[in-house]
């Protein structure tokens, strides 16, 4: 951490934190939903795989799409517009949100992979 003038306490944590953390986040939830990590984790690989768990969690990967979408038009927002963008502690507070509502998504993942398993 530095300290930045113009910041109300004067330290400053740079941006590429919680930008990495972010990109980070999305990789997590990607591989979860998407690359089958969620699958063999709740339901089991090849001879133990459960279709009727593999089915419910597909539910649980469409019902987070919605919210995984949120984060990214978070995060995007706050380095592709300039009024966040210009702005430290909107960049910060953006991004911060956008990391939570990507552990909110993999949350979604977690319980409805939970709630599948047989």
């Amino acid at each position: 951490m530095q300290a930045m003038p113009g910041r109300s306490n004067g330290w400053w944590i740079s941006p590429a934190i919680p930008t990495i953390a972010n990109g980070v986040l999305a990789l997590l939830w990607a591989f979860s939903a998407l690359g089958g990590w969620g699958d063999a984790a709740f339901c089991g690989d090849d001879d133990a795989h459960d279709p009727g768990c593999a089915a419910d969690f597909e539910n649980a990967v469409l019902l987070s799409i919605p919210v995984a979408f949120i984060a990214a038009t978070l995060a995007i927002t706050a380095w592709a517009m300039p009024g966040f963008r210009h702005n430290a502690g909107r960049l910060d507070a953006l991004l911060t949100v956008a990391a939570i509502v990507w552990v909110l998504a993999e949350g979604v993942l977690f319980v409805g992979g939970y709630l599948a398993q047989p």
